[in-house]
């Protein structure tokens, strides 16, 4: 059966959802746009050896590159913080080894720190395997690398490899749900009260490679 998305609408022309029919137009222009397609107007760079990992292409965010390898993991990263908010986008992987994902309420490691490039918080991530799409990851704050972790079987039924897939992070109070191709993978509920509600939203490319991480329609809408 052929999965029915926010994408697919578009082509359609009615989306249904809980409150009745939405026209096409109306599916566009839900929430805000955060990337253009054409620019980086909304995010930002660590440093120039940061900003040569990503390009736009087609579209799309892309990092990293089928020519070389990636020497550090790196990320591109939203130049204003968001605390309740639902995000969408389309992501895919290219390559063997490729790992990325979507960092939400999220910071970067200071700059004095032993790994200035990596960044502390959530991410919703994403590999060239099924074995973490849709999982919540967290770097960089406790020992556990995932603290939500989706269905691997479920996973593997919906993913799409080297190939589109529409990914939506809803963030509400301490309340986090991840949804791959319209199916939740992930519904956590932080129970720290020290862990921050707010922060940075980044795209990642994880080192290694060859490989690339393209994200493009990415638009959010905050609450």
């Amino acid at each position: 059966m052929k999965r029915f998305t926010l994408y697919t609408a578009l082509f359609v022309g009615l989306l249904v959802i809980p409150s009745g029919l939405i026209s096409a137009q109306e599916a566009r222009e839900w929430g805000k746009p955060l990337f253009d397609g054409k620019t980086f107007e909304n995010w930002e760079f660590r440093n120039d050896d940061n900003a040569k990992v990503f390009r736009i292409e087609d579209g799309a965010i892309v990092g990293g590159s089928m020519k070389e390898a990636i020497p550090r993991t790196e990320y591109i990263v939203t130049k204003k913080e968001y605390g309740d908010f639902t995000i969408r986008l389309q992501a895919k992987n290219i390559g063997k080894t490729a790992n990325g994902g979507v960092q939400i309420r999220s910071f970067r490691q200071p700059k004095e720190s032993q790994s200035p490039h990596e960044m502390i918080g959530y991410q919703a991530d994403m590999t060239s395997t099924d074995q973490y799409w849709g999982s919540l990851y967290e770097g960089g704050r406790r020992k556990s690398w995932f603290v939500a972790e989706a269905d691997p079987e479920l996973v593997k039924s919906i993913v799409k490899k080297e190939d589109w897939n529409d990914v939506e992070i809803v963030c509400k109070g301490d309340n986090i749900k991840i949804l791959i191709n319209g199916k939740l993978t992930v519904d956590y509920t932080e129970k720290d009260a020290d862990i921050p509600r707010k922060g940075f939203i980044g795209l990642q490319v994880h080192n290694a490679g060859p490989h690339e991480c393209w994200y493009r329609n990415i638009r959010i809408l905050e609450e």
